[in-house]
């Protein structure tokens, strides 16, 4: 998982402090939770928004800048302390390390060197909460419509929500058609237009805000109300979002849509994992084919991707999973069983499987997917886990390192 570092910053020089936010911008490795122009009310700001960095600028007046480091250091041990400055004066640096700065830079600012001084306090000097700090994207696609991308978004974002020290959010980039609010009974104030058009202006506590939580702790941000907004929400508008859900959750679950627009581009990019969504019949797979081909030209994505079979053992007819991996060159790394009538019920209830049948084979299915996607084991592992019959159904759909178990 990617570290997102939250950063406060202080300079009351406009100009400076403009050029080194529309730096920051452009990284995705942080989030500006915060900034200030006067060295006095830094430490209020510092004491309230608790970053993992913050960053001092000395030339507007290094006297006040070197006390505010010795303050924010007394009040806040955990922020990690930043210091810009034009000046080179060996004393003014060994000043500034001693009030507190774990890092000097010399202005102008260039980017790799800021970069790499980021890199160094967040992978050396983070304590506690920020150190564990960070976040598992995961995004769903589809091989055609209907194969069960967002029903398996919702069940795999609730199973995640309800285990401890995990906060998850789901992303519907479906703009046009999407339904995770019905797959979730919500019905939402805002939408990931109304977002993605005030995200200069939100911090955690407003973000959290506009997202539709679920009794099950899933945070979710939905598709528009209206098919004429569907164009609202940009690539780079879409990229800055999901910066500040990276920052503020544990796991991010994005749904894409069926067009492979560029917002879903931009999603693919952004994840850790991309669960491929198919079926065990011709069509499903010729397009797994085709989209696997297009993946690998692609070298942020091309390692990502992993076959999910949905709804195995719907009808006879089905494609044998030995013929469907010879056919997409490719192991397949899930099997999800058909239960049509527990999904029936799960649908037209809007309550997610481990609320509605937590010790349904299916509902196990998605347990253990989400143990195998995080590399951890749950806690609280039902009774019909335990039992010869829960485990005989774990048994059928192989773990991340097992090989998948032929079908005929």
């Amino acid at each position: 998982m990617s570290t997102v570092l939250r950063l406060a910053i202080v300079d009351p020089n406009d100009g400076a402090r403009e050029s080194l936010k529309t730096m920051l911008l452009g990284m995705d490795m942080v989030w500006l939770e915060a900034e200030c122009s006067r060295y006095e009310f830094f430490a209020d700001v510092v004491s309230q928004t608790q970053p993992d960095v913050g960053v001092v600028a000395l030339d507007a007046n290094p006297e006040k800048a070197l006390a505010l480091l010795e303050n924010v250091r007394e009040i806040a041990p955990a922020c990690n302390l930043l210091v810009v400055s034009s000046s080179t004066d060996g004393q003014l640096i060994l000043r500034a390390m001693r009030a507190g700065a774990k890092e000097y830079l010399n202005t102008p600012l260039g980017v790799e060197e800021l970069i790499q001084a980021l890199q160094r306090l967040g992978s050396q000097g983070l304590h506690g909460a920020a150190r564990g700090r960070g976040c598992q994207v995961i995004a769903v696609a589809g091989s055609t419509g209907g194969v069960g991308t967002t029903s398996v978004c919702v069940n795999l974002g609730c199973i995640l929500a309800k285990q401890p020290g995990k906060s998850v959010a789901l992303v519907d980039l479906d703009l046009a058609l999407g339904d995770a609010d019905v797959f979730l009974d919500t019905i939402p104030d805002y939408t990931v237009v109304d977002v993605a058009q005030n995200i200069t202006r939100l911090d955690f506590t407003l973000l959290k805000r506009s997202l539709t939580k679920h009794s099950s702790g899933l945070y979710l941000l939905p598709r528009p109300v209206q098919l004429q907004d569907t164009s609202l929400v940009a690539p780079t508008d879409l990229h800055r979002v999901l910066g500040l859900l990276k920052a503020s959750f544990s796991h991010l679950i994005l749904d894409l849509s069926k067009g492979y627009s560029e917002l879903d581009m931009v999603a693919l990019r952004e994840a850790h994992h991309v669960l491929l969504i198919t079926q065990l019949d011709l069509p499903c797979l010729r397009n797994v084919v085709r989209l696997l081909m297009s993946f690998d030209e692609i070298e942020e994505i091309k390692e990502k991707v992993k076959i999910v079979i949905n709804r195995v053992g719907l009808e006879s007819g089905q494609i044998g999973l030995k013929r469907a991996q010879e056919t997409i060159g490719r192991e397949v790394f899930w099997q999800i069983p058909n239960d049509y009538r527990v999904m029936a019920e799960v649908r037209n209830n809007g309550v997610p499987l481990i609320e509605h049948a937590p010790r349904s084979g299916i509902a196990q299915s998605y347990v253990s997917l989400a143990e195998s996607l995080t590399g951890e084991s749950s806690d609280e592992e039902s009774d019909e886990a335990k039992s010869p019959s829960g485990r005989r159904w774990l048994n059928f759909w192989p773990a991340k390192t097992a090989k998948p178990a032929e079908q005929s």
